[in-house]
């Protein structure tokens, strides 16, 4: 992947991360790597677990963001997610967000898996 994707990637992951603590939620962990998986957002507010992954794009001509997170990608983020639990002994309520930044536009899907 080139530079400069990465780079919109990580800038649409600091809006959305500034957006969710905006909203009151503590930023627990942003581009978390575990051997064959990454989570964009981790997140926290209240006895709540929020993993988001964010998709960003400079506009929606090659479709909306959200629809390339199919039934394989979320099986992947839930794995990834519980192993993110394990090593962080953490537990609660879990959520799955799918966030999309095209332009200066921030939609958030809770709850979206």
């Amino acid at each position: 992947m080139d530079r400069s994707r990465v780079a919109l990637g990580r800038w649409g992951e600091r809006r959305v991360a500034r957006h969710y603590e905006a909203a009151g939620y503590l930023v627990l962990d942003q581009n978390w790597q575990v051997r064959g998986g990454e989570l964009d957002l981790v997140l926290s507010r209240a006895d709540e677990i929020v993993f988001c992954e964010v998709k960003t794009r400079t506009s929606n001509r090659f479709g909306h963001g959200v629809e390339s997170i199919d039934a394989r990608k979320q099986r992947f983020l839930r794995r990834t997610a519980m192993t993110w639990l394990d090593v962080n002994d953490r537990r609660g309520r879990l959520r799955f967000d799918v966030a999309t930044v095209t332009g200066p536009t921030i939609e958030v899907i809770e709850g979206a898996f």
